[in-house]
């Protein structure tokens, strides 16, 4: 019996501690389960954060490597501009054009970085103008390196200035165009992009004029800012200058002064055109994202459509109207597309676009006439028609046919009105400002070039060398 007792006992006590080894075991393993998740969940959500940074900053990388893609894109029209303008006038004053489109760069990009963008983006859009930075950037912040939108904005200003050389082309004082170049940089150009860029009072969702139209002004890559502002100078420009030596005979018709190589006018278009990928799809100035990839396709197709409409319709009219299917034209057409739809390539669906770059296309046509025989103004390359005309109109028929806000859409007449106003506004601003600077150059100084030198060349006498030997 004790025996039996004994052994009762001792197998009691053994599960007493058989069961006191399991709950403190228990809670050993309990409590390093809790001590490891705690741990992992922090080193999880500290993971996370790390790779929402890293993929935030390489979004910012992304859009930084897309805005310097698009602007060495927009740098490359310079050249196409040059031999556009190279193309249409005469071998004798190669040189001097070519000499001009480099002059616009140089000077103006210098230009742009100590003053200009100080006054397009300074005063966070309040004011008539913002204030000169003097090459200090430290002012302006909006997410991306400055460095890199200050150098977008300048190839953007770059080729406001340059449209201007080809409507004065054969006739100007090269000393004299310097001094222009020098105003549209620090003055013209930046004002107007203040009131519209810089986030002043034409753009701006609660600026003056969405409080009084009920819609702001919308110009997503330059149709006004940029090319009508251009455009207007220029016909200022050509106007004060006068015709060319024989552009009109004693009868008062205009004569035709061909240019020397349509074959290098027609390479710069093709240049042109492909720049323009990079000037209309650059201005979304993002690239990472859904949303941004999808805008930046659509921009793409509607830039590609209008430049073909442009181009096949006044095709087209240049034919019916003069019985020959005129290249010139035609080139002129491409460019007339491409300007109409840089205001509204964002907004607008692809049969916009298309009615976009015909319209223009064939407006261009009969503006080269108007310009040339009814304003008897001489304008060499057509600047004014393809980019003060094609602008105006390729801005407004945006508050037509954008797909929300336009009037064809169901959108009512808010946007047409802002879009109406705001080119309006913008380009009488261009054209009093171009006409007062060159009017008043001209009273103090001379802007033309002697007849001698006019009838045998710009080349030779204004730089000491041709371009052809």
């Amino acid at each position: 019996m004790r025996n039996w007792f004994n052994k009762l006992r001792y197998v009691t006590m053994n599960r007493n501690v058989l069961f006191r080894v399991i709950r403190r075991s228990t809670a050993v393993i309990v409590l390093t389960v809790l001590f490891a998740s705690g741990v992992f969940a922090q080193d999880a959500a500290e993971a996370a954060a790390e790779l929402s940074a890293t993929v935030a900053s390489n979004g910012i990388s992304l859009d930084t490597v897309w805005m310097l893609l698009a602007a060495m894109l927009v740098f490359f029209m310079q050249p196409g501009f040059a031999l556009v303008e190279a193309g249409f006038t005469r071998t004798k004053n190669t040189a001097n054009i070519l000499m001009k489109n480099f002059l616009d760069f140089m000077l103006g990009s210098l230009l742009f970085f100590f003053i200009g963008f100080g006054i397009m983006f300074g005063s966070e859009g309040a004011g008539f103008i913002g204030m000169p930075n003097f090459g200090d950037l430290s002012f302006f912040d909006n997410g991306l390196p400055t460095e890199g939108f200050l150098i977008f904005q300048t190839v953007f200003c770059a080729t406001a200035a340059t449209i201007v050389s080809g409507a004065m082309a054969e006739r100007t004082r090269f000393h004299m165009y310097l001094v222009y170049t020098v105003l549209i940089s620090v003055i013209i150009y930046p004002v107007s992009g203040h009131w519209t860029w810089g986030g002043g009072w034409l753009m701006a969702k609660d600026g003056w004029l969405a409080t009084h139209v009920g819609a702001a002004f919308h110009d997503f890559a330059g149709s006004t800012v940029v090319h009508s502002v251009g455009g207007w100078v220029a016909l200022a420009g050509a106007a004060v200058l006068g015709p060319r030596i024989g552009k009109y005979g004693k009868d008062g018709k205009s004569k035709a002064i061909p240019g020397h190589n349509l074959t290098v006018a027609a390479l710069g278009v093709f240049i042109l055109w492909f720049g323009w990928f990079g000037f209309n799809p650059g201005s979304q100035l993002a690239a990472s994202g859904e949303d941004n990839r999808v805008a930046i396709s659509h921009v793409f197709l509607t830039t590609n459509l209008a430049a073909c409409a442009g181009g096949f319709f006044s095709l087209i009219t240049a034919w019916a109207k003069y019985r020959k299917p005129s290249l010139s034209l035609t080139l002129n057409g491409v460019l007339a597309g491409l300007v109409g739809i840089t205001a509204g390539c964002d907004i607008v669906s692809p049969w916009g676009a298309v009615v976009i770059g015909a319209v223009c296309g064939v407006v261009m046509v009969f503006s080269v006439e108007l310009i040339d025989k009814v304003f008897r103004i001489d304008d060499p390359v057509g600047a004014s028609s393809v980019h003060g005309a094609c602008g105006l109109v390729g801005t407004v028929m945006t508050g037509l046919l954008a797909t929300e806000g336009g009037l064809f859409c169901g959108g009512g007449t808010a946007l047409l009105y802002a879009q109406l106003f705001g080119a309006v506004v913008i380009g009488l601003w261009a054209v009093a400002a171009g006409f007062i600077i060159f009017k008043g150059l001209d009273m103090a100084f001379g802007i033309r070039v002697s007849r001698r030198i006019e009838e045998e060349g710009l080349d030779i006498y204004e730089h000491g060398e041709t371009a052809y030997n």
